[in-house]
């Protein structure tokens, strides 16, 4: 399908460790729905040629002002006129509403297998594995100098403060006091009032039905929508990751979601 000067162009944020390439499938899937998709790459992995180490570090400011903001401002320009969503995929997720309160003019918020990840959303005993990771991070990345994810085999080869800025959350459930990002980030996110879209995995145990609902609530939108899709649904395990091999069903729930939203912002009076 050829999308016209109307339809919406979806900036993607991938999960934490995670490879831009591995979304092609999805990318593919969202332009036969008349989406257009574009992943980013995060610094550190896959192509992007830099590495975490003790000399090289970065953490949410770096990807949200810098990496981001570029990428936003990009995807803008080469689509002028046209509907900017922005999504992801777990961590991805909560950087596309990050993304969309501090630099704005995003019309709306697609969410995969994603959530605040505050230790006590989880239920037990997994809360406490969650609660005790939180804080073993910071002293572990500032021994180590980065986080040595494929030895522990949660995500990868990480920077040592982007995983003390994700474990701050883990243990307030907020996102205020990350290092040179504004203080008023909690009201900046509750002004963000763009629909949007949160796609469950029946079984995903990374994200609880209340992780995900958690990161509806520190926005302002009052159109979300829940989608859980299940094994049948999917066509694979309805799990954390293996959706991303067949993504039509995740498709179809944003193309189809967003004809209704966009349909409800024309006509309501």
């Amino acid at each position: 399908m050829t999308a016209d000067a109307s339809a919406p162009v979806l900036l993607w944020f991938p999960a934490l460790g995670v490879p831009a390439r591995k979304y092609d499938r999805l990318a593919a899937e969202l332009a036969t729905a008349g989406i257009a998709c574009r992943v980013h790459e995060w610094r550190g992995t896959g192509m992007h040629p830099a590495r975490a180490s003790r000399a090289v570090d970065w953490g949410y400011r770096d990807l949200l002002q810098e990496d981001i903001a570029a990428e936003l401002a990009q995807w803008r320009a080469a689509n002028p006129g046209r509907p900017l969503l922005a999504g992801g995929h777990s961590i991805g997720g909560q950087f596309a509403v990050l993304a969309a309160a501090l630099h704005g003019g995003v019309d709306g918020l697609v969410v995969v297998g994603s959530g605040v990840p505050h230790w006590r959303l989880f239920p037990s005993p997994l809360r406490w594995l969650v609660a005790g990771f939180g804080q073993v991070l910071p002293p572990l990345t500032r021994l180590v100098g980065h986080y040595p994810g494929e030895a522990l085999r949660f995500a990868g080869r990480e920077a040592g403060q982007l995983m003390r800025d994700w474990a701050g959350t883990v243990r307030r459930g907020d996102y205020d006091g990350l290092a040179g990002l504004p203080n008023d980030l909690s009201a900046r996110l509750r002004q963000v009032e763009a629909p949007m879209l949160g796609v469950r995995l029946a079984n995903d145990r990374l994200v609880p039905p209340a992780s995900l609902r958690a990161l509806f609530g520190v926005t302002g939108s009052r159109a979300v929508t829940e989608r859980v899709l299940d094994r049948q649904a999917l066509g694979v395990a309805d799990d954390h990751f293996a959706w991303m091999r067949a993504p039509a069903a995740v498709a179809t729930e944003v193309a189809r979601w967003w004809a209704d939203s966009s349909a409800t912002a024309r006509f309501s009076p």
